[in-house]
């Protein structure tokens, strides 16, 4: 990974554990749209509907998802016809209501509790489609290891479809009461970003448990960071896009809904910042017999 000390990289990921633990309560008992998906067969949740063309057909492919905290953006990827899915997370608090929610779904779904860079030692067999998506990257302190993690559960010809905030987003403060201006890093440091904060991007419900492992860390990387971990792998590019909308109202007093998500109520901010970054790149035959 990076130069930090690998305890510190423990004690961190320790504390990311215990925080996403009690996210998982909080977001169950919100709602986090586990009824919507559960209303009907053929739901599929607002965060994969996106990413559909980028999928393409999964039937008969197999398929594992990273970081898949609830496992609501699992299920529907099993919807989609995809013949194994796994979902692989940090958080066993998430997991167990991952299993509930895939059983009630009557999705076959395997879960996995692992650290991403474990995933290659914790998971069997090799994948056609390794799918992340949405506040994932942060959470990761090497994202050239994680990279590599990517291709080595890749067969050859398998795919990578990745979407997430934009690094320029990540970087620029919660705080918009003087306009849009960066606050946070934009590219990888050892050091991470440490927050303390009780509360999650769900607004809690009534009677919602508490978030009290509130210390949480994370880490930015830049687009140029993000690429070039992927090209050095040996993944193939074939697509990069950026966004002007977001799939969360970030600064409410600066955003509207869109059908794409939210977007920047003022058109002339809507040219000046990226959102959202999308990439999907494939692992070679050639790749695959080094």
């Amino acid at each position: 990974m990076s130069a930090a000390d690998p305890t510190r990289h423990a004690e961190y990921f320790a504390d990311n554990r215990a925080n996403w633990d009690d996210r998982a309560a909080l977001h169950e008992a919100s709602g986090y749209g586990i009824e919507a998906l559960l209303a009907s067969p053929t739901a599929i949740t607002a965060e994969i509907a996106p990413d559909r063309e980028r999928l393409g057909d999964l039937s008969g492919l197999d398929v594992v998802h990273l970081q898949c905290h609830l496992g609501l953006d699992t299920v529907s990827l099993a919807r989609l016809g995809a013949r194994r899915v796994v979902g692989l997370d940090l958080s066993g608090g998430s997991l167990r209501r991952a299993r509930s929610i895939a059983e009630r779904a009557g999705a076959d779904i395997e879960f996995m509790r692992a650290n991403v860079y474990d995933a290659r030692q914790a998971l069997t067999g090799d994948f056609d489609l390794v799918y992340t998506s949405l506040g994932v990257l942060c959470w990761l302190p090497d994202v050239a290891a994680w990279a590599r993690v990517v291709a080595s559960l890749l067969r050859p010809g398998g795919r990578l479809v990745l979407r997430d905030d934009h690094p320029v987003f990540q970087a620029v403060g919660d705080d918009v009461s003087r306009g849009l201006m960066l606050h946070e890093p934009y590219f990888q440091r050892a050091d991470p970003m440490t927050w303390e904060d009780a509360g999650s991007y769900v607004a809690a419900a009534d009677g919602s448990p508490a978030i009290t492992h509130a210390v949480s860390h994370q880490w930015n990387h830049g687009v140029g960071e993000i690429l070039t971990a992927l090209l050095a792998a040996g993944l193939v590019l074939d697509e990069v896009t950026e966004t002007r909308y977001s799939a969360w109202c970030r600064w409410p007093e600066l955003m509207e809904r869109c059908a794409e998500g939210f977007r920047f109520a003022d058109p002339a901010l809507r040219d000046r910042l990226p959102l959202q970054l999308a990439v999907v790149a494939h692992l070679p035959e050639r790749a695959a017999a080094q």
